[in-house]
């Protein structure tokens, strides 16, 4: 590893320096007196941490903290004493194991410049989510807590398995040539495709029934950025918001269902997902009661009949797995519950990308390893891929450092006392609801 060690004085001197510079290396954003230690790791990956002129003997590893500024959430870390840093996912991709063998070589890094740190938290958003509770899973020796926020959670092979249920009952009821596997070079046409095929069916009654069908199948949320907090006895309000994380909104599940489905295939070697033996009238009965609800009211406003529909996806040619890349899929990874050390998980309810109910596949894991007493879940009401406030990723965070200091959990992770440290953080909007994801079906 290649290792650059400076202390930032931030005026406008060094400003003018760094737009100049910029074109050649990442701009390191540190406060008066705090110091960057950055370089590469053995596979060419960034890393960079920012140390605290008084620091507290904490630092924060992350799988996003490369290049750029610190959050403000990040920054208040920092300012209290923590140091805060990380790599990047560039280099490795959908190699998950790669990158949590880069957040270990990372705090390597690090302490040959400081000395071994008092206590290290995994800390990150989406697969940085995944990457921080796999880092903890795996190296309790060098982790001594996580905070994992948006990352699904159920597993790489499983999470994998339910979007392939939704785009695979889309296609046999809206357009079977549409892609579902074998996605081709061009992702932005497939996308592009999708979309289009999936606008045309929501201007119809019989295509809006289907894409409900294929939302309550694949436990999508119907909260969403067009549609907050939509109201099951409302279904044509349920289903635009089922449509909005779908298709209509920005990020679309479809979009992501194209581009990471053809790069995690390409990763694994071979297809790591399946549905031969899946029963889809099944996986609609194990869907929530309101999703169930809004499917039958849809299909009987379309005039459609709901044991058709299924009996069409059922008699489907299914999608049949490589298992050595099933193998090898599920080392990037599936969890076990075997964790042992303090976990928390931040989670909106309205992620199209990771599914909230994921998390309750990763709850019943770590329950069934013997170790609920070591995790907390907590929820925000919003939507979108990981959309947090400043104020509510900085109370998480206290939250896992409280349970560090104390060693047990107390109220903290009581919604409302999340909203009260929130509140009077006044960085940003306060929303955690106490809440249950569904059972993940998958």
């Amino acid at each position: 590893m290649v290792i650059a060690r400076r202390a930032l004085k931030i005026g406008i001197a060094a400003m003018t320096a760094g737009a100049l510079v910029g074109a050649m290396a990442p701009t390191a954003v540190a406060e008066e007196g705090d110091e960057i230690i950055e370089g590469q790791l053995a596979d060419t990956t960034p890393y960079r941490f920012i140390v605290p002129d008084d620091w507290n003997g904490t630092v924060f590893v992350n799988l996003d903290f490369a290049s750029g500024s610190p959050s403000d959430a990040q920054q208040a870390l920092i300012d209290d004493g923590a140091a805060y840093g990380g790599t990047t996912r560039n280099v490795t991709g959908w190699r998950l194991g790669d990158a949590v063998d880069n957040q270990i070589e990372a705090l390597d890094a690090l302490a040959a410049e400081t000395g071994e740190p008092e206590r290290a938290i995994a800390m990150g958003s989406s697969m940085g989510g995944m990457i921080a509770a796999t880092t903890g899973e795996l190296h309790p020796d060098r982790i001594d807590g996580v905070l994992a926020a948006c990352g699904g959670l159920s597993g790489t092979v499983s999470q994998w398995n339910q979007k392939l249920d939704t785009v695979f009952v889309l296609a046999q009821l809206i357009d079977p040539d549409l892609p579902v596997v074998d996605i081709p070079e061009d992702i932005a046409a497939a996308r592009a495709l999708w979309q289009g095929a999936l606008a045309e069916a929501q201007e119809t009654s019989e295509g809006r029934a289907r894409i409900a069908l294929a939302s309550a199948i694949g436990q999508l949320p119907a909260w969403s950025p067009s549609v907050e907090d939509p109201d099951p006895r409302d279904p044509a309000q349920y289903e635009a918001g089922w449509y909005g994380s779908l298709s209509g909104d920005p990020l679309p599940y479809i979009g992501q269902a194209m581009s990471s489905r053809r790069s995690g295939t390409e990763m694994a070697g071979g297809l790591p997902s399946w549905n031969t033996g899946v029963d889809y009238a099944e996986q609609l009965r194990k869907a929530s009661p309101e999703a169930r609800r809004v499917v039958a009211a849809l299909y009987e406003e379309a005039g459609l009949s709901l044991d058709a529909d299924l009996g069409i996806v059922n008699g489907a040619d299914r999608v049949a797995a490589d298992p050595e890349a099933v193998e090898r899929f599920a080392e990037n990874y599936e969890f076990t519950g075997a964790i042992s050390v303090p976990t928390l998980t931040l989670n909106n309810v309205g992620d199209q990308i990771s599914t909230v109910a994921q998390q309750s596949a990763y709850e019943e894991r770590v329950k069934k390893a013997g170790n609920a007493s070591l995790l907390r879940q907590t929820y925000v009401g919003s939507a979108g891929h990981c959309v947090f406030s400043d104020a509510e990723m900085l109370t998480a965070a206290h939250v896992l450092l409280d349970r560090l200091d104390t060693g047990h959990w107390g109220g903290g992770a009581v919604a409302r006392n999340l909203n009260a440290a929130a509140e009077e953080l006044d960085m940003g909007e306060a929303r955690f609801l106490s809440f249950r994801p569904d059972r993940f079906n998958r």
